[in-house]
């Protein structure tokens, strides 16, 4: 299972690679017997190689509207709201109200910006409705639907259903505005 993983890893480290950038990404997948050759130790740096390898590998890439800066804020706004906000949960009909907020207002502006943009693009084909109000201190979004599923996913698992996210952070980096 090992040599499968490594023989994949190499393949997908050195095939959107040239000249001297592929000779150091050889090297440095022979670092060690153990050594890690798919994670590169941050998720949202993971997150930025993937979408660039994808960019460079696609002759038709329109570099001029190409905004990896955009998608690096974005990706900033989801550690926020993922790892520095607080969440109150109140059961309501039907489903829950999760009343996000935090302190510091930057963390407060992530929550804003990834709640609206959730609620905005997720009514959702299995019937849960979405709606949100914000303030100084956050956001107050109640998603009513699968009651019981809405409540056992709580704020954060709400915020992944959809599997939108790889499409999204693609418009983002991309040039496109998906929240607009």
């Amino acid at each position: 299972m090992k040599i499968m993983y490594r023989a994949l890893a190499t393949t997908i480290l050195i095939w959107p690679l040239a000249g001297a950038a592929q000779e150091h990404q050889l090297g440095m997948t022979h670092a060690g017997a153990n050594a890690p050759v798919i994670e590169p130790g941050q998720g949202a740096f993971a997150a930025i190689a993937e979408i660039v390898a994808e960019l460079q590998s696609d002759p038709a890439t329109d570099w001029t509207r190409v905004d990896i800066e955009a998608l690096r804020q974005h990706l900033i706004d989801m550690d926020n709201v993922t790892l520095r906000s607080a969440v109150e949960v109140t059961e309501v009909p039907g489903g829950a109200t999760f009343a996000v907020s935090a302190a510091d207002p930057e963390v407060v502006g992530s929550i804003v910006r990834m709640v609206t943009a959730h609620a905005t693009t997720m009514d959702d084909p299995a019937g849960w409705r979405y709606h949100v109000t914000t303030s100084d201190i956050g956001a107050v979004m109640t998603v009513i639907g699968d009651a019981a599923q809405i409540r056992a996913l709580g704020f954060i698992g709400v915020m992944t259903v959809g599997m939108h996210h790889q499409a999204h952070h693609w418009a983002i980096a991309a040039g496109a505005a998906p929240h607009d």
